[in-house]
């Protein structure tokens, strides 16, 4: 295996418990550091089978007048971060038992106020996979899509620390606690080896998603108790994005 993103060191450790595997700092939003460590990687790797577009950020926002950079790194890294991962590794993975996974998330199906820019990129890396799935279905190749809940890792906690989420009633319920991260990791675990359509986890997962429109009424009814207060706090607050990003890029 082989890894690639920010925040060397860790890559690194990362790298070592997986038996020094090798690694490539990357900004996924940079069309040609993506082709660089894809093909670098492969050349170490001597071929490829699987990828996973796994590069996310989040950060709240209004759509009508909150930071509009927000909207744009968040677009660039988790939407076109996963295009151009998917296009650079694609031809590598394009043969029987090749398989591409995105990382996505049940925010592409539901959808909470202050997470517009967030909802939108997930959704859109769900229908670039379903477009790829069609694609790439003649090199016996397959491509699944990852949805998950909210699962307690560094970037959700940092998103559900806000000041105005803790004033959303919407942010309490079963769609948003966070369960432990060996649930995704189960769930991933599976899905690899299986070469999924779909990987859910947590398991409510898989049950809310034929049932969205539904379910998005209910959160657009919920929603109200707290809203104004919450959007109020969101305009002055200025929360940062939950991953820490270049200031340049190449």
């Amino acid at each position: 295996m082989a890894l690639a993103g920010l925040e060397p060191d860790l890559l690194s450790d990362v790298a070592s418990d997986c038996g020094e595997a090798p690694w490539r700092e990357c900004d996924v939003a940079d069309r040609q550091h993506v082709e660089k460590a894809v093909n670098d990687l492969v050349d170490n790797l001597g071929g490829l089978d699987i990828v996973v577009a796994n590069a996310g950020i989040g950060a709240q926002m209004t759509v009508i007048d909150g930071d509009s950079a927000i909207m744009e790194r968040t677009l660039a890294v988790n939407t076109l971060g996963v295009y151009y991962t998917l296009r650079a590794a694609g031809p590598h993975i394009s043969h029987e038992n090749g398989y591409a996974l995105v990382t996505s998330s049940v925010a592409a199906a539901l959808h909470l106020p202050l997470m517009s820019a967030y909802c939108a990129s997930k959704a859109a890396i769900e229908a670039l996979a379903d477009s790829m799935r069609i694609e790439i279905r003649p090199t016996g190749a397959r491509v699944g899509v990852a949805y998950f809940g909210e699962i307690d890792t560094d970037m959700v906690r940092r998103g559900m620390q806000t000041v105005a989420a803790s004033r959303f009633s919407g942010n309490n319920g079963p769609f948003t606690t966070a369960a432990p991260i060996s649930v995704a990791i189960d769930a991933l675990e599976v899905g690899l080896a299986r070469r999924s359509r779909r990987v859910c986890a947590p398991r409510w997962v898989s049950a809310v998603l034929p049932m969205r429109m539904i379910i998005q009424y209910v959160i657009d009814m919920n929603a109200r108790s707290g809203l104004e207060e919450a959007l109020r706090i969101a305009r002055i607050e200025n929360a940062p994005l939950t991953t820490p990003q270049p200031q340049t890029t190449s």
